[in-house]
């Protein structure tokens, strides 16, 4: 699923996203992974394509995704000489007694939802796929 013009909340599709983490992030890409209990597995990943603009903990729990304010929105365009095509805004529990305010921004945004599995598991199905950092035995 491609999210376009971004500057309005995400809609994310319906499932248990409370818990969340930074599952990949390369020079070309941030990936935050959503499910219900990530020692195993999760099924949801927010793909931030060209990120240029990164402000969240590594790890949190229940976003609550909102349209970046104005002044967030100004605050990104000066930093960047230009409003890029993808800004999201949310609160999420990162652990503190306050919610901690998050903001990113990049040049695409990809909702991906299936299976990636967490650890090693002989005969995954065709619908899932592994983390970045898991490897077979005798790898």
């Amino acid at each position: 699923m491609d999210v376009d013009g971004a500057h309005a909340a995400i809609q994310l599709p319906e499932g248990s996203w409370w818990d969340w983490d930074v599952v990949a992030w390369d020079g070309g890409e941030l990936r935050l992974a959503a499910g219900y209990d990530l020692a195993y597995h999760h099924g949801l990943e927010l793909v931030f394509g060209d990120p240029v603009f990164v402000s969240c903990p590594s790890g949190f729990r229940d976003p609550a995704f909102r349209a970046p304010s104005p002044d967030e929105l100004l605050r990104i365009t000066r930093q960047l000489g230009g409003k890029p095509p993808i800004v999201v805004a949310f609160e999420a529990d990162a652990g503190g007694q306050e919610p901690v305010s998050c903001l990113i921004a990049a040049e695409r945004l990809d909702l991906v939802q299936e299976t990636v599995l967490r650890y090693w598991r002989e005969g995954a199905g065709p619908d899932q796929r592994f983390a970045p950092w898991v490897r077979s035995p005798g790898q």
